[in-house]
């Protein structure tokens, strides 16, 4: 099978939750023997007009990446470049994640007749509280239209949860699929954390995005208050965001407790993780309006990379977290946005020695259940009966 998977505005490789999300499913559908190629962009941000696509791809882990350094705001604007490429490399099926101001690769998908995936990983319609749906309304809903008949020309839909979709999109082109991680990276950290001693001192990592609803701060007030408590812990951040300078202030009251990573390229997760006793996803709806309306409809890539490194998980009662890590089994729950249930959790996570008894039950579920070479297998069903 030839599939084109186009993943506007996403850099690949990149440090992004996206970038990893693309480069995974291209990578996994390559491992099992499709052709794949993969438009993304080469870096973040506004990456010149031309050239829209590269006219040479280069092989890149398995597959074949093109190039397209278009901003994410005026994506559609490559829909000419990616209809002449869908053309030379007559693909079998196409896949797009989809963005508001994307769709480039349905609409000549459409046009070429050949079946298209829309891959959802965010509400589509957002809320009236949001900013960009007021303006949407007041201009007589033109994103509404187009985000609604991005879905409509699409063949399938792949969601982590379906209230992504607009009620309008029949529920039977819609297919819940969580995303996952590559548990082959992970094993030989997740096999030595069984054997070598625990942490000295015992450490609590927080991997991912500095912005208010994955809980970045939250996850330093718990922190400050543990070490408050006389607790022997130490604290490191992998990441970057809005609120990283805001961190690092409220972490400075305790030097050589804290350390921020930054951003960092994928293959330096494995490592980060090694040095971990805990992984901590501390995730809160208030700030995030679209999470509050439609349930929580994320798949978190960082769960699943603790999963399989073999690392307890403390994360929030929500649905569906709380059916990924059920609680005292993979890991512990604790209240959202309760700084004080958050430090008892933690603190159990790091000083229980059945905490590395949940590690590895974690680590056995996300193998069976959440990886993306299980991902790629139901995706491959999926692009099958499609083209069928």
């Amino acid at each position: 099978m030839k599939v084109l998977y186009i993943a506007s505005g996403i850099p690949v490789p990149g440090t992004l939750g996206g970038s990893t999300h693309a480069l995974e499913v291209a990578r996994g559908l390559a491992r099992r023997e499709h052709t794949i190629h993969l438009i993304a962009a080469s870096r973040s941000g506004w990456g010149g007009l031309a050239p829209f696509v590269r006219p040479v791809s280069h092989p890149f882990a398995g597959f074949l990446l093109h190039h397209q350094d278009i901003p994410k705001s005026i994506a559609f604007l490559g829909a000419w470049p990616i209809l002449r490429l869908m053309r030379a490399l007559q693909p079998d099926t196409v896949i797009e994640r989809y963005y508001n101001f994307a769709g480039a690769g349905i609409w000549a998908a459409q046009r070429l007749g050949i079946p298209s995936l829309l891959e959802v990983n965010a509400l589509i319609i957002d809320p009236p509280t949001v900013f960009k749906r007021r303006l949407d309304d007041a201009l007589g809903g033109p994103m509404r239209r187009w985000a609604l008949a991005q879905c409509r020309r699409a063949d399938r839909i792949v969601t982590p949860l379906h209230t992504t979709t607009p009620p309008e999109i029949a529920r039977d082109k819609i297919v819940e699929l969580p995303w996952g991680a590559d548990v082959e990276r992970f094993t030989a950290i997740a096999e030595q954390r069984l054997r070598r001693p625990p942490e000295n001192p015992p450490t609590a990592i927080f991997l991912g995005s500095f912005r208010a609803w994955h809980g970045a701060l939250d996850f330093i007030r718990a922190a400050l208050r543990l070490l408050e408590a006389g607790r022997d812990y130490a604290f490191t951040l992998v990441g970057d965001g809005p609120e990283r300078p805001f961190a690092e202030r409220l972490a400075a009251a305790w030097p050589g407790r804290f350390r921020f990573t930054g951003a960092i390229p994928y293959d330096q997760v494995p490592g980060e993780l090694q040095c971990a006793t805990v992984g901590v996803a501390p995730f809160t709806t208030a700030p995030h309006p679209a999470l509050q309306s439609a349930g929580f409809f994320w798949s978190p890539l960082k769960v699943y990379e603790y999963m399989a490194a073999g690392l307890p998980v403390v994360t929030t009662d929500l649905h569906p977290l709380n059916t990924i890590i059920r609680h005292e089994r993979e890991g512990i729950l604790f209240r959202e946005g309760d700084i004080g249930d958050l430090a008892a959790a933690i603190d159990r996570a790091l000083c229980d020695p059945t905490a590395r008894i949940m590690g590895a039950q974690a680590r056995e579920r996300v193998v069976a259940h959440y990886s993306w070479q299980s991902h790629c297998a139901d995706l491959e069903q999926i692009l099958t009966s499609m083209i069928g």
